[in-house]
């Protein structure tokens, strides 16, 4: 590997491990539109103690994204009319890469939060904030803000502010903020609007559009000008490293490599463009660091895809029209509407090879329906499953995946597999397996954001661990197969190898630590597998994975295979691929 791998690799490596693959915060902007108004006033005026009327904004990738009469905006944070927030509350991280983001952003701008779905007190800014919030970090925003408007509705004139508040909407569409909260205060008789108050307001609104226009106008502007510039870069890094090449080929002849110079002159070309790489980065836009931070991203998982041991998954063993059409039989009848809806997006997506856009926000709902509904037979989970393991070999099933964020419906049925018929649990555990054909889909199902089931805290990881376990450990060979494939495909998975040597220094739940822990569970499900007369394939899947393991938990693995066994020597001469894995176990149990 020459100095300029190496330096890439660290550099990538490094900005991928600081940056926690992209990980960007996510923040909750608090804003009192009635800019103090209601804690002083609110017990006099509606009965009833309130700290402040709430607007709420997200601020993520460098921008405040917020949803009005207007629609759904963004801006620098805090450069709005309504100034610096009253307070700011952390919601979490998020993983996603900025492109998929903006993707469900401008789905959200043209459907559920549109121009002209404002309403204030059932559909406002702090709805639109508590999807967001869901969609970006798996969890709502405070309670006490989604509470407010029917707080208010239950105060002894919060008829009459119900009334004021819809007679306000639907005749000053396009009022600036701030102003509802003065009104939400205001002891007076609702009063007519007058034609200066519109024209002002309009005037207003006219304004703050047409600096929004200039801003999105320059951000446009700023992008193509980075693009640019990073395609001169890579020209320019590309022509450094041919000169470099042709010249240590010129001053060494006698060996077969370059010479030591010319090493260094190539790891000094490679460090001063990173260094104008991210000396540039500081003068861009928060969102156009994101996107260069996802370029390359993607350039390192394209390497990595390259370079990685390829997962075991399941092509062609489902005919997926005949399941469909078999599918749709047995739901004959038995569909509303909107469901019907969802029938005709999948086959859009599923037997037409469509995008996951086809897929409608109703379509995870129509899952859970055919999941959980105890009326519909058996069969009819079997297929579904079916097509959606095969769905999972498809590149853009990661954008059907992150709407299943706040509900969790395929990982709560997952978690229950054990409850499951047989019939159900082996196409469930295809499904898991084949969603490691794509780096992204793979990753999803290593999150470790938690939430609650069955009275437990679970996340991704802690699903797809207890279904790589329950299936090897099954009586049925079919489940131990696709048992064993998980496994392998986890063992296998760069993000399980990061920084190992800091584990033992981390807290409890961090990343690395819940990697060690799943090792660990793993490790356990393989020893006991082995008690056993495994064909040759999966074996060699099994010690492969067990090999891996060693090098995860360099410490409590071993200790587990020389306490539980059985030795792994039992296995040796069955093949000469297996032989191999069981030298690598053995280094690590010296």
């Amino acid at each position: 590997m020459s100095i300029f791998s190496i330096f890439t690799r660290v550099f990538f490596l490094n900005k991928m491990e600081n940056a926690e693959d992209v990980r960007a915060a996510v923040e909750l902007y608090i804003y009192d539109l009635s800019k103090g108004m209601a804690a002083t006033m609110s017990e006099l005026v509606i009965g009833r103690q309130i700290e402040g009327i709430w607007h709420t904004a997200i601020v993520v990738y460098g921008r405040e994204y917020y949803f009005g009469p207007i629609g759904i905006q963004s801006s620098k944070p805090g450069s709005t009319v309504l100034g610096k927030p009253n307070k700011v509350e952390k919601i979490g991280d998020t993983y996603l890469p900025y492109t998929i983001f903006w993707e469900y952003i401008e789905g959200l701008r043209t459907s559920k939060f549109a121009r002209g779905t404002y309403n204030l007190l059932s559909h406002n800014c702090n709805c639109f904030t508590e999807e967001v919030s869901h969609f970006l970090a798996g969890k709502g925003i405070p309670k006490y803000i989604l509470d407010l408007p029917e707080e208010i509705v239950q105060t002894p004139i919060g008829k009459f502010v119900t009334t004021l508040i819809e007679s306000l909407s639907s005749n000053v569409k396009e009022a600036v903020l701030y102003t509802v909260g003065q009104v939400l205060l205001d002891t007076s008789k609702p009063r007519e609007v007058s034609p200066e108050y519109e024209l002002l307001n309009k005037a207003i609104e006219e304004a703050r559009l047409n600096s929004i226009a200039l801003e999105e106008r320059r951000n446009e502007l700023n992008e193509k000008l980075a693009k640019k510039d990073r395609k001169k870069k890579k020209k320019k890094k590309k022509e450094k490293k041919q000169k470099g090449s042709r010249d240590s080929t010129a001053n060494d002849t006698t060996s077969t490599g370059p010479s030591n110079c010319a090493y260094m002159a190539e790891s000094e070309t490679v460090l001063s463009d990173m260094q104008a790489t991210i000396g540039d980065s500081t003068d861009m836009l928060p969102s156009d660091r994101f996107m260069q931070m996802e370029e390359e991203e993607q350039m390192e998982q394209e390497e990595r895809k390259r370079h990685r041991d390829p997962p075991i998954v399941f092509k062609d063993l489902v005919d997926v029209k005949s399941e469909y059409q078999a599918l749709s039989n047995l739901l004959e009848g038995k569909l509303n509407e909107e469901e019907a809806v969802c029938m005709q997006e999948l086959e859009q997506y599923i037997i037409e090879n469509e995008g996951s856009w086809a897929l409608g926000d109703n379509f995870l709902n129509f899952v859970g329906r055919i999941l959980y509904d105890k009326s519909l037979s058996s069969d009819t989970r079997v297929k579904l499953l079916n097509i959606l393991s095969v769905a999972a070999l498809k590149d853009d099933v990661i954008l059907l995946l992150h709407q299943d964020r706040r509900e969790h419906i395929i990982m709560n049925y997952a978690f229950d597999i054990d409850r499951h018929p047989q019939e159900e649990q082996f196409p469930l555990t295809q499904f898991i397996a084949n969603m490691f054909e794509n780096l992204s889909s793979s990753e999803w199902l290593l999150y470790i954001s938690e939430w609650q089931h069955q009275n437990q805290n679970t996340s991704n990881i802690r699903v797809t661990t207890k279904v790589a376990v329950h299936s090897l450990l099954s009586n049925s060979v079919d489940m131990q197969i696709r048992g064993a494939a998980i496994i392998h495909n986890l063992a296998c998975k760069e993000k399980m190898h990061k920084s190992k040597n800091l584990r033992r220094l981390l807290p409890k739940g961090s990343i690395s630590k819940v990697f060690d822990d799943v090792a660990v569970e793993l490790t356990m499900a393989l020893l006991q597998y082995f008690n056993g007369n495994p064909a040759e394939e999966q074996l060699f899947a099994c010690m492969k994975s067990l090999a891996r393991f060693t090098q995860i938990s360099g410490q409590d693995v071993p200790q587990l295979i020389q306490m539980i066994g059985p030795e792994p020597n039992k296995f040796r001469g069955i093949s000469e691929r297996v032989d191999e894995q069981i030298d690598q176990v053995n280094k690590k149990l010296r």
